[in-house]
């Protein structure tokens, strides 16, 4: 579908994005690009859009008739309806077309079609767009940050119907996001992306064995419990935990049987994205050191 095959891209003198290795979209790939503030997430979308000029190869039989793109920032007029904006952005009639009243009912979004855009709430706005984005059932599409600025309970509705909608349907997902629960729901793939460079690319079971083994056991960060735990393999991880790296099925059963008679919660993760980027993050740094 679209393979990179080298790409880069500069700002006057900045180098904003490099990557020197071979890059794989495969039709109906679900794949999380994430990174850090400056990482390149954006530019590379805009490359690949063609928004920014670039130097490289990037080979594909798509259009950009056949993209479609969900950004961070999204605006439409404040003097007609909801309605209005999307019959004229798409170009239908909202009665003769069942797909688009589909995707209205199925975002519960048939209250704002009377609303004015500015009257509209954070999360009916980003609604809005992603029905306008969702309608055009391109073969590559991509969301930019598609929950930023919701609220906690407003973004986990939000992302259940966006992964029960796409687990039903075709089509290749791009989604670039700072929380790893929406990664781990949406996507099977992952490009890691740090100072404009590809660290790791690849299915999410593969990388998190390549970085955290068979399996990570996490327990509360304690002098305690890292003292308790010293023989084991210590992994990188959030604040105030300790991630356990399990080598083997034979590893978690003796870390897991600690826990157990001594009385210490714990959790056993097999696809845990946070862990994964941080590791891999730090083998990174290593081999640049």
């Amino acid at each position: 579908m679209l393979t990179i095959k080298k790409l880069s891209v500069t700002f006057g003198q900045n180098v904003a994005l490099e990557i020197d290795q071979e890059i794989r979209f495969e039709e109906n790939d679900r794949i999380g690009i994430i990174g850090s503030n400056g990482a390149g997430k954006s530019t590379l979308i805009n490359s690949l859009l063609g928004i920014v000029p670039y130097k490289g190869d990037i080979q594909t039989n798509l259009t950009p008739r056949d993209m479609a793109v969900h950004l961070q920032e999204n605006s439409y007029s404040n003097n007609v309806s909801v309605k209005l904006i999307m019959e004229t952005i798409l170009g239908t009639k909202l009665k003769a077309n069942k797909e688009l009243q589909e995707l209205i009912a199925y975002f519960d979004f048939d209250k704002c079609l009377a609303k004015r855009f500015n009257k509209l709430s954070g999360g009916q706005k980003q609604r809005l767009t992603l029905i306008l984005v969702m309608l055009q059932k391109a073969d590559l599409t991509f969301f930019d940050e598609v929950s930023s600025g919701l609220d906690f309970e407003t973004r986990q509705i939000l992302m259940t119907k966006l992964t029960n909608w796409y687990s039903q349907r075709s089509g290749t997902l791009c989604v670039v996001s700072h929380y790893y629960d929406e990664l781990e729901k949406l996507t099977n793939k992952l490009l890691l992306l740090d100072k404009g460079r590809v660290v790791a690319f690849g299915r999410l079971e593969e990388l998190f064995s390549q970085y955290c083994g068979y399996s990570v056991i996490t327990v509360e960060d304690t002098p305690v419990t890292k003292t308790f735990f010293g023989e084991y393999r210590q992994l990188k991880a959030p604040s105030q935990v300790l991630a356990l790296a399990c080598h083997n099925q034979e590893d978690e059963r003796k870390i897991v049987n600690l826990c157990i008679q001594s009385n210490i919660n714990y959790k056993r993760r097999n696809n845990d994205i946070e862990i994964m980027t941080l590791n891999a993050k730090g083998s990174e740094e290593v081999s640049h050191g």
